[in-house]
């Protein structure tokens, strides 16, 4: 799949399908997610980030593609830690962070989704329980 397909209550893409090169791939836009921030980011070979940090949003992330090296912390207090494919990191919002493509040679995708005020809980239902919204 390269393109985004919609239809009532859904959205399908890729995030190859969402553009090219390094760079951020916007999937919040491109679904039309609402209740979350959410981007990938393709990080070319040897690529290092500036830190930051946030004011309440905590962010997830998720190694897609290659490997991404985190930095937690600042000064004496920063930790690293690799991780390949598959793997996840979860961050406070006021918690400095920055990230490196180790690889010489390769691209390193990483999805992050961002939010603030709370877990919702467990709401999903099968169908039959209730109408449909």
């Amino acid at each position: 799949m390269t393109e985004t397909t919609t239809g009532d209550g859904w959205a399908v893409g890729s995030i190859d399908g969402m553009g090219s090169g390094p760079g951020f791939r916007k999937v919040r836009r491109e679904l039309d997610v609402k209740a979350f921030g959410v981007n990938a980011v393709v990080m070319p070979p040897s690529y290092a980030s500036g830190p930051h940090y946030h004011d309440r949003q905590e962010e997830l992330y998720l190694v897609h593609r290659g490997t991404v090296e985190f930095t937690f912390g600042e000064g004496d207090d920063e930790v690293d830690h690799e991780l390949g494919p598959g793997g996840l990191a979860r961050v406070d919002a006021a918690t400095v962070r920055r990230f490196r493509n180790p690889s010489d040679s390769e691209e390193a995708v990483y999805l992050c989704v961002g939010g603030a005020d709370g877990y919702v809980g467990r709401d999903g239902r099968t169908v039959g329980d209730e109408p449909p919204r």
